[in-house]
């Protein structure tokens, strides 16, 4: 291969619109914008959503709820996601990095639902009273 041979790839460079030169070309005089009115013109476009001075859409419908900055980012973790779980001590690091509560989570507690087989610590996570009896009984703890 040499330099001077190498092109470009079949389709991947198109001709630009050559507009205004002459008759012949189709593109001639008014350059494939047709007769008066704004779109015609220079700069003679409308910003989007402008409906001729008709109230637009987006200021028809009503505005409706709001996402708060405040709201609480607490999830519920059942007993079978901690049997899943690879680790022995869980704490909420090990539940997010696991992807069972997302990475905004400030807190998680554990809830009565399913069964747990095995032995678990729990760390900076809460427990409901029947979570934490059913933990305990398969001789883990909970630290808080």
């Amino acid at each position: 291969m040499r330099l001077n041979t190498i092109k470009p790839g079949e389709g991947s460079k198109k001709t630009a619109k050559r507009v205004g030169r002459g008759i012949g070309s189709g593109l001639g005089k008014t350059c494939g914008r047709g007769h008066k009115g704004q779109k015609s013109r220079s700069g003679g476009f409308h910003k989007v959503g402008f409906e001729g001075g008709q109230m637009p859409l987006q200021r028809r419908l009503p505005k409706r709820g709001f996402n708060s900055l405040t709201r609480a980012r607490n999830y519920e973790v059942r007993l079978t996601d901690l049997d899943r779980l690879p680790v022995d001590e869980i704490d909420l690091l090990a539940l997010q990095v696991a992807g069972i509560v997302p990475g905004d989570a400030l807190s998680a507690k554990v809830i009565l639902s399913g069964a747990i087989s095995r032995k678990v610590v729990l760390k900076g996570v809460g427990a409901t009273k029947g979570a934490k009896a059913a933990i305990e009984a398969v001789g883990g703890s909970i630290a808080e």
